[in-house]
């Protein structure tokens, strides 16, 4: 019979030697193999019963022998994160929002870079195939589509901003037209008539998507056709000579041809236009309000004024990864998703 845990002496992890399980189950008054189901979520307990052998658990320092526990369960409780993003600058917030759902499930995540190396992305892969990992994210710095990775024997794989080619993978991507059109209707709301719209390269799906977006909430108020360039502050200097050349800009609605906002396709881009704005004589937003996207604070928050831009939530999207991956390591069926971005508003369009 299990002991009620009352005046029960047992070890703690510093009295020298390892707490056991057996001692976990003396202080929470239950057998050892209700110990055992309830630390390994497994079994038909009560709720009261898996907290109370849990609060024992933690408080003699228990710490379970994962090699046991992956035999037991045929787990190994190990992710890994294939990305080609080697800077970081996309997939640290998505592995840490994949985290955040995995370490729910106790699951570690192994973050494997292959730098565009497709003989390095085949080496991680069987490295992890070895490993016996319970699934794999695909990540990277671009929302591009990307063929299906190739592993030597099935795992579940879920592609998180980065999709996959095929229809039958998961994939969690970004809403980019919808966070587009979001800058684009807080532009239309602060009355703004004429809005250049100034976006990455053609070949990028994500300066596209954020350049049609745009044109859809716009209507007539954008100003000529999405002018497509790089993903740099250079091109942001460029565009506002390149405007000056055409239809203008600064000098309000009122001057008729005049552009009076410029709705840019990242925070680097919008901040090149801030600066060139400024150099000229021209207040933004007074003059021309400007908007970015990607909410990257390092450029964003030191932009002069501050960007009113669009956070991708890749944290959330991230989350959604690691819930979808778990999902299917436990044989569901979770669908693709879009996380819609949302607007961050700053004094680059409403001002100090």
């Amino acid at each position: 019979m299990p002991t009620t845990g009352k005046d029960v002496a047992v070890p703690h992890a510093r009295s020298g030697r390892p707490v056991r399980i057996t001692d976990v189950a003396a202080l929470a008054g239950v057998s050892i193999g209700t110990a055992s189901k309830a630390l390994n979520d497994t079994g038909q307990l009560r709720d009261e019963t898996r907290a109370r052998v849990k609060d024992a658990a933690e408080k003699l320092g228990f710490v379970g022998d994962a090699r046991a526990r992956a035999l037991s369960s045929g787990r190994t409780y190990t992710v890994g994160m294939i990305t080609t993003d080697s800077f970081g600058r996309f997939t640290m917030p998505v592995l840490l929002g994949a985290e955040d759902a995995l370490s729910a499930g106790e699951v570690m995540v192994l973050v494997c870079d292959t730098r565009d190396d497709h003989v390095r992305e085949a080496h991680y892969l069987r490295s992890l195939v070895a490993r016996g990992v319970d699934g794999i994210i695909v990540t990277g710095r671009s929302a591009d589509a990307r063929p299906p990775i190739d592993v030597p024997v099935p795992v579940p794989v879920v592609y998180a901003l980065t999709p996959s080619t095929a229809a039958s993978d998961v994939s969690v991507t970004l809403d980019d037209a919808g966070g587009a059109a979001a800058a684009a209707s807080h532009l239309v709301a602060l009355g703004r008539r004429r809005v250049a719209v100034v976006t990455g390269p053609t070949g990028a799906r994500s300066a596209v998507s954020r350049a049609e977006g745009a044109r859809v909430a716009l209507g007539d108020r954008m100003v000529g056709e999405p002018m497509h360039g790089e993903w740099s502050e250079r091109w942001g200097r460029q565009v506002v000579d390149l405007l000056d050349q055409g239809p203008g800009v600064g000098a309000g609605a009122a001057a008729g041809g005049a552009v009076d906002a410029v709705l840019c396709g990242n925070d680097q881009i919008a901040r090149g236009v801030c600066d060139r704005l400024r150099e000229t004589g021209r207040s933004v937003p007074g003059d021309v309000a400007v908007t970015g996207y990607d909410d990257w604070d390092v450029v964003a928050l030191a932009s002069r004024p501050p960007l009113t831009t669009v956070d991708m939530r890749l944290d959330e999207l991230g989350r959604i990864a690691g819930r979808a991956l778990l999902e299917l390591v436990a044989g569901g069926h979770p669908a693709s998703v879009s996380v819609t971005p949302s607007l961050v508003v700053r004094e680059s369009t409403l001002g100090a």
